[in-house]
């Protein structure tokens, strides 16, 4: 019987034994800060994590590596949080730099995580089939909880935050909107999910046929959204390492408003986007 069944144990084994080890360079601690209001950094100086607060519980957006979980946990602590009270865990898209630690932080909390059904297989696989890098970047599997409905807010007591359907960095490329109040003005926050496209095939791309299409129409779709502070799941899209300097003699929101960079990254992102696709296009001639 034994002999019978280990074809199939082996093949049902667990995905998250290939997992893929954190970069260290990015994993690095940043002491936890607070952005605007009721808006706090959690995560690591490369790879981001945010708190999203309220006395009823909490939104955590990113969890970074499985090995940033800890950091997560400590820096919640660090800011008079309590990490079970985080009741909410979102995620930008399911590649394991952003969502290698939901699995672990999900057991230690019993939060519920909510995702984009376009990468609802990618989180139960931990990223083993992504499209662009099969079985490279492999992390410990997670059962979403829940469906995110684009543009329909989530929320956790007094907390709204919108989920906007980002496509083409991966199929299920997420960002979040919300608004915190800070010394009595409203601020619209964006965590904005990559936009890049790293290596990516974009010409007769058989694993993802519509990617041109997704990435230039989430350009344009992110272009009209409201952004007074932009965030997003790497520090040096919005400057984190100068920014948490600054913290030592400037705690103060106007540190992150920052719309005309938000600008400014799509516009880089769209400008390295086309130049790829030329010289694919070209490529083929």
């Amino acid at each position: 019987m034994l002999t019978r069944l280990l074809p199939l144990l082996l093949a049902t084994a667990p995905v998250w034994a290939q997992y893929a080890p954190a970069n260290p360079e990015w994993n690095r601690p940043v002491a936890p800060f607070r952005i605007a209001g009721n808006l706090y950094y959690v995560g690591a100086e490369g790879i981001s994590s945010f708190l999203l607060t309220s006395p009823q519980g909490h939104v955590l957006i990113d969890t970074g590596f499985e090995e940033t979980a800890a950091q997560v946990e400590a820096n919640t602590a660090k800011l008079g949080f309590r990490f079970t009270d985080i009741k909410l865990i979102l995620a930008t898209h399911g590649h394991n730099d952003h969502t290698g630690g939901i699995a672990v932080v999900k057991r230690k909390t019993g939060a519920r995580f909510l995702a984009n059904p376009a990468e609802r297989t990618t989180f139960l696989e931990g990223g083993v089939n992504d499209f662009a890098w099969p079985g490279r970047f492999a992390y410990r599997p997670v059962t979403p909880d829940g469906a995110l409905r684009d543009g329909e807010p989530v929320r956790v007591g007094p907390l709204a935050v919108t989920p906007h359907f980002t496509p083409g960095h991966t199929k299920g490329g997420t960002s979040y909107a919300f608004t915190v109040e800070d010394s009595g003005r409203p601020l619209r926050v964006l965590v904005a999910c990559s936009v890049s496209t790293p290596g990516y095939k974009l010409v007769d791309n058989a694993r993802y046929p519509d990617i041109v299409r997704d990435v230039e129409s989430t350009i344009a779709k992110m272009r009209a959204l409201p952004v007074d502070i932009f965030l997003s799941g790497h520090g040096w899209d919005f400057g984190l390492t100068e920014k948490a300097k600054a913290r030592a003699t400037d705690a103060s929101a106007a540190l992150f408003l920052n719309a005309a960079d938000y600008r400014a990254w799509l516009d880089k992102s769209l400008a390295a986007f086309r130049a790829e696709l030329d010289k694919q296009r070209a490529a083929r001639r």
